[in-house]
């Protein structure tokens, strides 16, 4: 009978001391990229298709990846939307813009360069997942946006849709172009 008390009681401290997997589930929501869509400037409410877009981050040589399944154009985009990374240690991120990147004709080639301005609040999603960012485009000063070179003009006409930056399920910024 101690015996099977004894066994007893070392299963469930065995038992009690296990705990779950932390292993953060891939649904859950992290920090959230900056989401863009695209439209027609002479018919605001028309989707308009980017055509050989190139997103490149300030400092950076290579632009953000579109295109996973490709080599060639993994950097670019031909569609409606695009999500950017904003800097979660900075509270501005700034881009290149290039529509028609790599084309032959120089004279096609636009780009705009874009600093997104913005406050951070890290908020905790679990022990397992950590800290996610979210972010508040500021409402005075949003973004500051130069042509390149400046002689050149501006081929994106940008809003602020949602100046609150919590998911990805929405659109915060249109460009008419």
């Amino acid at each position: 009978m101690k015996k099977i008390i004894t066994l007893i009681l070392i299963a469930m401290f065995s038992i009690s001391s296990c705990e779950k997997d932390d292993i953060c589930d891939a649904n859950t929501p992290t920090t959230p990229r900056l989401i863009i869509e695209f439209y027609d400037i002479n018919n605001s409410t028309i989707l308009k298709n980017v055509t050989n877009l190139k997103v490149i981050g300030k400092g950076k040589t290579e632009g953000i990846i579109f295109n996973t399944s490709t080599t060639d154009s993994k950097y670019l985009t031909n569609g409606t939307k695009i999500s950017i990374p904003l800097k979660t240690d900075m509270d501005s991120a700034t881009y290149q813009f290039i529509l028609n990147s790599g084309n032959a004709n120089a004279s096609l080639i636009d780009t705009d360069e874009v600093t997104f301005n913005y406050t951070r609040k890290d908020i905790f999603v679990s022990r397992a997942c950590g800290f996610k960012t979210v972010f508040s485009l500021n409402l005075t000063n949003p973004y500051t946006q130069t042509a390149v070179p400046a002689t050149k003009p501006k081929w994106m006409y940008i809003s602020v849709d949602k100046s609150n930056i919590e998911n990805e399920n929405e659109t915060h910024i249109k460009v008419y172009f």
